[in-house]
């Protein structure tokens, strides 16, 4: 089956790779739709098992405490197998174990923890920091408690809960563990990175038969954390709460967050890096992932030249993410590489679709199973331009959003030289030609996701260049992308025909203005008469379903964080609750201006790296 599927990228005509360099992306209609620069699934392989609380050992070191659950400690194998379809209302019933992980895959022998070069290890064992002062629980996603973790949403009302969520805690059963990696920064090596402020509290085997591996972050220093205090501030943890459940609900594979805490304990940042430095307050968000290896987890190993371990863990993530993927297989590794292509190229292409940049590219933010991680200066785009850029710390605007494709194949570049010393001459030349075919992938992908945003059914030699025209004129009028896609899904057709837009779309109306604007609608609505047993309706109906009215623009953040830095935590709640249902209208989010235009006090808002 897989086989099938590598030969199925192969037969797409080659794009570009000359040797080791990673060129630009070249495809006919990409230099009208971003100036041309330049179906996501994860797999799993899981089996119930058992929590085995002897995994505890006295002699790790760490600052927090065990969370002593009664059913763990006298029978640790109770549990999921056990408690059937029930959600849980108390975390006495309830496991986590890090067993999966380090029974396989080896720990750093030094326990202390402090920073350090680590070596011929996949992770080292860290326990958070508590914070000192109190402790507040400010959000919960009700979805990932009940639908992920098997938790009712009473459990987050117990102190044991806060405790776990804000580190100050540990599941009795479970080794927290922080993982080794290295990466490409903003295309340079950076050596040694690591979970720096990031803590794997366990893996949760729910009621579904999944393994969820849940991860503090912000909870404090590890081997891994360089210059920094291991901590994250609540701004940044607000984004990060809000995004990566908004993105969950647009489709977009990502990971989620469990919940948000924030302390009265001073963190300093330097939010700009001017020179002025600020009292922020620490907070933790826990969030959670199949897996959060990523691109840098191989290349540290293949830098260090540790390849025996290389080969262990790849084999490892095959057998764990990649069902797909026969680990007995002797080109096991060509068929991963294929798939993490494949999958990569996906994730992009619906990041373009939503507007959404992630801000930070690195390799070692860019997940082997192809979800978005990592939340940090992202940015949703409002007005249209291919080189918006949401992290003004991105001087050279490397991961502006036209080119993160271009970024997309430049990553994947570095993962198949990370993986190449496992591979033979005719392996490598699999993998290569298949790297050539990322291109095709995208764009493929692309524009199916732009022609569903228009409503078009069928293949047209014309849609190419109808989608380049749109794009084009949202450029030149600073059209909002996401509310320009939606009113033409609100718009009837007989609106359109005659040229009069009403005033409640504004963002056509601002289109409209420009002299080719006429032009456009005449070939879309020509198109659209070739849409076979279709109605204006229907249209509507299909369009609204992939537009959506709401996305988290960094103005709408902005407000949020502003009010819970004043210990006011509604608008985090409100847009909570907008952001899960954001393909439908909401009179709240509609009073708040969510779908209206930019207000005038946000339009030179910056966001940066420090966090």
């Amino acid at each position: 089956m897989l086989q099938g599927a590598r030969q199925t990228v192969l037969n797409f005509p080659s794009a570009f790779l000359g040797g080791n360099r990673t060129q630009r992306i070249e495809f006919p209609f990409c230099c009208l739709i971003w100036r041309l620069q330049l179906p996501p699934l994860l797999f799993l392989g899981v089996t119930c098992h058992a929590v085995v609380g002897s995994l505890w050992r006295p002699s790790f070191q760490g600052n927090a405490n065990l969370l002593h659950l009664s059913r763990n400690r006298s029978n640790p194998e109770q549990g999921y197998c056990e408690r059937g379809a029930r959600l849980v209302s108390s975390l006495d019933f309830w496991t986590l174990s890090s067993e999966n992980l380090i029974a396989v895959l080896p720990t750093d022998p030094v326990k202390e923890n402090y920073v350090r070069k680590v070596k011929n290890c996949v992770f080292s064992v860290a326990f958070p920091t508590p914070f000192q002062s109190r402790v507040r629980l400010v959000a919960v996603s009700k979805e990932v408690l009940e639908d992920i973790l098997d938790l009712d949403l009473s459990v987050s009302e117990t102190d044991d809960f806060i405790q776990l969520v804000s580190g100050g805690k540990i599941v009795f059963g479970s080794i927290p563990l922080a993982h080794r990696y290295g990466g490409h920064q903003f295309g340079i090596w950076a050596d040694q990175l690591g979970d720096g402020r990031a803590h794997l509290i366990g893996i949760y085997m729910n009621r579904q038969g999944e393994k969820w591996e849940l991860q503090l972050k912000g909870s404090g220093k590890t081997p891994y954390s360089r210059n920094g205090d291991g901590r994250a501030i609540l701004r940044s943890s607000v984004r990060e709460f809000l995004c990566s459940e908004a993105l969950h609900y647009l489709g977009i594979p990502t990971s989620r967050a469990a919940s948000l805490v924030v302390s009265d304990d001073v963190v300093w940042r330097d939010q700009f890096y001017n020179g002025n430095l600020a009292k922020e307050r620490g907070a933790v968000v826990l969030r959670v992932a199949k897996s959060w290896f990523r691109i840098g987890s191989l290349e540290i190993l293949t830098h260090y030249g540790e390849l025996d371990l290389l080969r262990m863990l790849l084999d490892f993530i095959i057998q764990e993410y990649f069902p797909l993927v026969d680990v007995k297989e002797p080109n096991r590794y060509v068929d991963f590489f294929s798939i993490v292509v494949f999958e990569t190229a996906q994730l992009i292409a619906l990041w373009m679709s939503v507007g959404f940049a992630h801000g930070v590219c690195n390799t070692d933010n860019f997940s082997l199973l192809s979800i978005t991680i990592d939340y940090g200066p992202f940015g949703f785009m409002e007005a249209y331009n291919p080189d918006f850029v949401p992290n003004t710390s991105d001087d050279e605007r490397r991961y502006k959003i036209g080119n993160q494709a271009n970024i997309g194949m430049f990553n994947l570049n570095k993962l198949l030289q990370a993986i190449n010393p496992l591979l033979n001459p005719r392996q490598k030349q699999l993998a290569t030609q298949i790297l050539k075919e990322y291109p095709v992938l995208y764009y493929t992908r692309f524009r199916e996701l732009f022609k569903a945003k228009l409503g078009l059914l069928g293949k047209n030699e014309g849609d190419d260049d109808l989608i380049a025209f749109l794009l084009h004129l949202m450029e030149k009028t600073e059209a909002d992308f996401t509310m320009t896609f939606r009113q033409l899904s609100e718009i009837t057709q007989s609106q359109l025909q005659e040229l009069v837009i009403p005033q409640e779309f504004w963002a056509l109306k601002m289109i409209s203005k420009h002299r080719l604007f006429p032009a456009w609608v005449s070939q879309y609505l020509s198109r659209l008469k070739s849409n076979i047993s279709d109605s204006d309706s229907e249209r509507r109906k299909r369009m609204t379903a992939v537009n959506p009215r709401y996305v988290l623009k960094n103005w709408m953040a902005e407000s949020a964080v502003q009010k819970a830095e004043r210990n006011d935590f509604s608008e985090v709640h409100l847009l909570q609750q907008v952001l899960r249902h954001p393909f439908q209208k909401h009179s709240a989010a509609e009073r708040a201006g969510y779908s209206s235009p930019t207000p005038s006090w946000a339009r030179d808002l910056r966001v940066s790296c420090s966090s």
